[in-house]
């Protein structure tokens, strides 16, 4: 777990600690996609029933970050058979981390869900992190850790390892893994943190985990079930991009406060829900 002394934005009433937005929603879930139109629509649906079948107030916002294919007419059309379904469009790409940021600040649950488009996490591990949230923590975010087999190409799959590096070396020590696409917030700390954050491009929730680092909000990593998908965004060309912003992070917030704790190994030992096995 993370927690600082510092607190720079008051705490809000609710229930947990949660603020509520006043319009009942319990759960926003956010999806940024770019010409995802071949395997949204699946998503979609897989999304909507779970949420259905679980209950309770949710909604779902499908930030669209400048798709030049069909991916906006496959949401619109998701949307039109389910009102919960929103949708946000940006006409220009910019990236995911801009994707990310307009599609929280749509939100009004009093959690918030990032998931990925291609569900490598699939949308069932969620009650995994909404335990972690039950606990108090303000965050929990899927980790591929070693509890899981872990299939990734061997590019990839080095990249990932100097990238988690160098992310415990400049801006987060002691975590296992932040990139994992499946995170779920207290939805006031996550409109709070993105909408002071600035990455547009693959680095954005490094930005936004040591942000709330700085505002003394805690986070866990809960480890998750993930498979490896074909058609990912990130290409190795994309490397310099994320060190630049990794290094923007850094000189934007500066070191890790002095007061934080580093979440070791103690991250990775959130109990199994009933009926799996590792």
């Amino acid at each position: 777990m993370w927690s600082t002394s510092h607190n720079a934005i008051p705490e809000s009433g609710g229930h947990r600690g949660v603020k509520r937005t006043g319009c009942g929603i319990g759960l926003s879930v956010v999806i940024p996609v770019y010409n995802e139109s071949r395997r949204l629509p699946g998503t979609l649906a897989a999304v909507v029933d779970h949420l259905r079948e679980v209950g309770g107030d949710w909604e779902l916002v499908v930030s669209d970050d400048g798709s030049t294919d069909d991916t906006y007419a496959g949401a619109a059309a998701t949307a039109r058979d389910e009102p919960r379904v929103r949708l946000v469009r940006h006409p220009v790409n910019r990236g995911k981390g801009h994707a990310v940021r307009v599609g929280v600040a749509a939100t009004r649950g009093d959690r918030v869900l990032l998931c990925d488009a291609d569900l490598a996490t699939p949308i069932d591990e969620l009650a995994r992190l909404q335990a972690a949230l039950d606990a108090g923590f303000d965050a929990a975010i899927g980790s591929r850790g070693p509890a899981f087999a872990v299939a990734r190409p061997p590019v990839r799959r080095v990249l990932s390892d100097v990238g988690s590096r160098l992310i415990r070396a400049v801006a987060l020590p002691g975590t296992v893994d932040t990139q994992c696409g499946f995170k779920l917030f207290r939805g006031d700390r996550a409109r709070a943190a993105f909408a002071r954050a600035s990455v547009d491009g693959w680095a954005f929730d490094i930005e936004v985990l040591r942000l709330f680092l700085a505002f003394g909000w805690s986070f866990v990593e809960v480890p998750v079930a993930w498979t490896h998908q074909d058609g990912s965004k990130l290409r190795p060309g994309h490397c310099l991009e994320v060190l630049t912003d990794l290094a923007r992070v850094r000189l934007r917030h500066g070191p890790v406060p002095a007061a934080a704790r580093t979440p070791g190994t103690e991250a990775l030992q959130m109990p199994l829900p009933p009926g799996r096995a590792a």
